[in-house]
């Protein structure tokens, strides 16, 4: 029988993320036998500074990628808003997932029904907080990190009036029911990927038990968002955001755009072809960022 380990993050969201792709090639390659081998990554332990003082996105990939390389793992699951926007050539990314909710939610404290004002919203993702304060310009914003569970104990504690986390983790983890408000995806533009999970292999390999995972719609969405960003270079430091929705044969793509210099910050989108997705993306980002540069020049 063919085993196959699959690499995962220790958090329980993460664990759960991997134990949907491993009863996924159970159930479709019965011939196959998956195993889980967790482990702690630099981002999972560093959680006094905020992502972007200690090395952005790619802290959550790094053990990770190391176990592929060295073969003790096969496959690595992750959220594909926690990968670096390069990705390895010889560690490839296999497959996307069908897309959970996309969009940012409030959660309040347990049996609070409004905003403490006194307390910071907690919130670490300056892409958030740009467009959070267009919607609560009184509030004050203070950063929170650690996984979900963690963050929730923080609130719950007092440290926080509320937190703004991703539905598709609260959802999978079965919280769904701590969601206080949905914000729509026009209100705040998700993080690229914000939703799908990504299989990531090994260059060479042969991933075809992966094939009917992966969602072509999600994926399309996947590739128009990450280059929308990687055209804009935004990492975890920078807020872009980008959010992509087949309708039809078209893919309709929203994108935000942040000048660091002049702290300026531009929403736009645009219409295009599924088979195109990446050039929709790169089309976006100039576009927002031309427009962006010509107003700082009048």
């Amino acid at each position: 029988m063919k085993k196959v380990i699959i690499g995962s993050r220790e958090s329980r969201l993460a664990v759960i993320q991997s134990e949907m792709v491993k009863k996924y090639i159970e159930e479709h390659s019965p011939e196959i036998q998956a195993e889980i081998l967790t482990m702690k990554t630099t981002g999972d332990i560093i959680l006094d500074r905020t992502l972007d003082k200690i090395g952005g996105k790619g802290l959550f990939v790094k053990e990770l990628d190391k176990a592929l390389m060295e073969k003790r793992s096969d496959l690595s699951v992750h959220s594909l808003k926690d990968m670096p926007m390069e990705i390895p050539e010889e560690l490839p990314l296999v497959a996307y997932s069908k897309r959970e909710d996309p969009r940012d939610v409030l959660v309040l404290p347990k049996g609070q029904e409004t905003m403490d004002k006194r307390k910071p919203i907690g919130c670490s993702s300056l892409r958030r907080i740009l467009q959070l304060k267009e919607l609560f310009p009184d509030m004050e914003f203070k950063s929170v990190r650690g996984n979900v569970l963690t963050r929730l104990k923080k609130l719950d504690s007092g440290e926080y009036s509320a937190l703004v986390l991703a539905a598709a983790g609260l959802k999978r983890l079965g919280l769904e029911n701590r969601i206080s408000r949905y914000f729509t995806v026009e209100e705040i533009i998700p993080a690229a990927g914000q939703g799908i999970l990504a299989v990531q292999g090994r260059a060479g390999e042969d991933y075809s038990y992966l094939a009917d995972f992966q969602d072509p719609e999600a994926a399309a969405a996947a590739r128009a968002e990450r280059a929308f960003v990687r055209y804009l270079d935004g990492g975890c430091s920078s807020p872009v955001a980008a959010h992509g929705q087949v309708l039809g044969e078209e893919l309709f793509l929203m994108g935000l755009y942040y000048e660091e210099e002049t702290g300026k910050y531009i929403r736009g989108s645009e219409k295009g072809r599924i088979s195109s997705a990446e050039e929709l993306g790169i089309s976006l980002a100039r576009r927002l960022q031309e427009t962006c540069r010509k107003e700082n020049q009048q």
